[in-house]
């Protein structure tokens, strides 16, 4: 009997999005589509649809701990991608569990605020956030107004440079930032990877009409799964945002609210352009 070769493994710790659009339902599809095997531990599970979210509640930091022991010692992961935690305890849960595993690519989404503009995470949380989770991250994806909050109060303020908010994120020891634009005021929506050094490279895309539910999701699982199959930083975050634009465009609104990525027809579009390319 023959045996299909290992796919790479990634371990994704998010919350449950019942829409199937966002969290870790997104995770899944987005790293199964790019050809990975998704570990999932949950967080915290949500109340919501394509309109809102009515309510969160966090798994207790012992369960998120032992789901993620119990996977981890099966099975070899070859990257870890975080999501909504759900709670500041789970927060430092979660960087106990990565500290373990120094040699594997950390892609941090900071969830803050849903895409509709639901707040989701805690003060508390975000404290905890700076100071246990951002030092573990090799690549943190924060939309733009995520990026200024996470700053701090000077690059809180409106208008805040967001090379600036790079910086400041950097100097407390992600090691990557990429910056999306869908928030700004712009006629195409500029995604931005930043470094020590600076700017790394800027992205260029065209904004497509309509509300999308799930994109930072999307693109951070992506930015993974590229990771674990071995990608180069920049290769990686320009393929993952190829892959995420490719859902959007095609995405459907199956709800009242907002459109929902269509995950699996960008990973067949992405492989079909590959193979005649």
């Amino acid at each position: 009997m023959a045996y299909t070769a290992l796919p790479p493994i990634v371990l994704s710790f998010a919350a449950t999005d019942p829409t199937g659009g966002a969290g870790i339902q997104a995770d899944l599809l987005t790293l199964a589509s790019l050809g990975c095997h998704p570990l999932t531990v949950v967080t915290a599970l949500t109340v919501q649809d394509t309109s809102g979210v009515e309510a969160i509640h966090a798994v207790d930091p012992e369960c998120v701990t032992e789901q993620a022991r119990r996977v981890l010692a099966d099975m070899p992961v070859q990257a870890f991608k975080i999501g909504f935690v759900g709670s500041a305890g789970n927060v430092a849960a979660i960087a106990s569990l990565v500290a373990a595993h120094p040699r594997l690519p950390v892609v941090l989404d900071p969830v803050i605020a849903s895409g509709r503009g639901d707040r989701m995470a805690s003060e508390e949380a975000m404290a905890k956030l700076r100071e246990l989770l951002l030092p573990r991250a090799t690549l943190l994806t924060p939309n733009s107004d995520e990026a200024r909050m996470l700053a701090g109060p000077a690059g809180a303020a409106p208008g805040a440079e967001l090379s600036e908010c790079a910086r400041r994120l950097i100097g407390l020891g992600c090691e990557y930032v990429l910056v999306t634009g869908t928030h700004e005021n712009t006629p195409k929506v500029i995604n931005t990877l930043y470094d020590a050094r600076g700017e790394v490279r800027a992205d260029a895309w065209e904004r497509l009409p309509g509300s999308y539910h799930g994109s930072g999701c999307t693109l951070a699982s992506a930015c993974a799964a590229f990771l674990a199959r071995g990608k180069n930083m920049t290769d990686a975050v320009r393929e993952a945002q190829s892959y995420t634009w490719a859902a959007l465009a095609a995405a459907y609104r199956p709800g009242k609210g907002q459109h929902l990525p269509n995950h699996l027809l960008a990973a067949r579009s992405i492989h079909s352009a590959a193979e005649h390319g």
